[in-house]
């Protein structure tokens, strides 16, 4: 018997997700919801989501609530004769009344529920030098990320992961562990089990302020920071008053004021820590496109000297 699926997400982590639906003909996606298109960059493009782009090319109806809550759309989607609800990093809360509509609804969260519920869990997993990171797929209810848990896998977080590198994965991990255990929870074989409250913690989006480098924090932490910005929300400092994006860093020896460069050479941009330095090795200065710390100080860096600083 074919399940019938309502399938909400937003970014690739979620069109993987959908992929892997598709892909399987015990499932019949019959809508997908995901965020409105957003103008994106310098010009202000107006961009479909990743999700949205799937469901056009598989000929599916597409539902883009601004808030889903209260909304027409919702409306329209209680009529839909689906048989449950499957969410992966949809960005919007599901209003109590589309839960219970439907026989199930579940989430494919990108941590080791109950640590880091919310919207950025893999960021602060790699901004807080986790050694792993995972994917639970939960039962959804109207707290965040709370539901009981059907099935959990994890996998280690290498010391070149940065966010980008770790949403592929895990996505390719909430896809398969989605469609290993789904028949199992849908013929009741597989029980969920609750969260441990007591165990429960945070992992809220990132915000501007949490962007900017501090560097007074040690050099690891640092480290730390920048991956667990790349490819976005992107880590920067200040140089020259103007803002000044690091998106690849390495830790190395060094000595000096937090932010002052303490090594320049025509390849090489080292600058002190609160413990230890960094070596810049992907940078974008303001208005200017990401390119490498060569190229950097081969054009627009040429006149920065040891014992500038950064952060001012």
């Amino acid at each position: 018997m074919t399940t019938k699926i309502l399938f909400m997400g937003t970014p690739i982590f979620s069109a993987t997700i959908l992929q892997g639906l598709l892909n399987d003909d015990k499932y019949h996606v019959l809508a997908v919801v995901t965020q409105p298109d957003r103008a994106v960059g310098r010009k202000k493009v107006i961009k479909m989501t990743p999700v949205k782009e799937l469901a056009l090319a598989n000929h599916l109806p597409v539902y883009q609530p601004e808030k889903l809550a209260g909304s027409q759309e919702l409306e329209e989607l209680m009529t839909l004769d689906a048989d449950g609800i499957v969410t992966a990093a949809f960005g919007q809360f599901l209003p109590g009344s589309l839960l219970k509509a439907f026989d199930f609804a579940i989430n494919v969260h990108a941590s080791l529920l109950p640590k880091y519920r919310g919207g950025a869990p893999i960021h602060h997993a790699i901004i807080n030098g986790d050694k792993e990171a995972g994917v639970t797929i939960m039962e959804m209810v109207t707290k965040m990320d709370a539901g009981d848990m059907v099935a959990k896998a994890a996998l280690p977080i290498e010391e070149d992961d940065n966010v980008g590198t770790m949403f592929e994965k895990l996505a390719v991990l909430g896809r398969d562990l989605l469609l290993k255990t789904l028949p199992a929870y849908l013929s009741g074989q597989l029980k969920p089990q609750a969260q441990d409250e007591s165990q429960a913690s945070l992992s809220p989006n990132i915000s501007p302020e949490e962007e900017r480098i501090d560097w007074n924090q040690p050099a690891r932490a640092l480290y730390n920071h920048v991956r667990g910005m790349n490819p976005w929300p992107v880590a920067h400092t200040l140089l020259g008053g103007q803002r000044f994006k690091l998106y690849e860093v390495a830790v190395v020896d060094g000595q000096g004021q937090p932010g002052q460069i303490l090594a320049k050479t025509k390849k090489s941009l080292i600058v002190a820590a609160g413990q230890g330095a960094l070596a810049l090795k992907v940078v974008q200065p303001a208005g200017k496109p990401r390119m490498t710390v060569t190229d950097f100080l081969n054009g627009f860096g040429r006149n920065l000297e040891v014992g500038d600083y950064f952060g001012k």
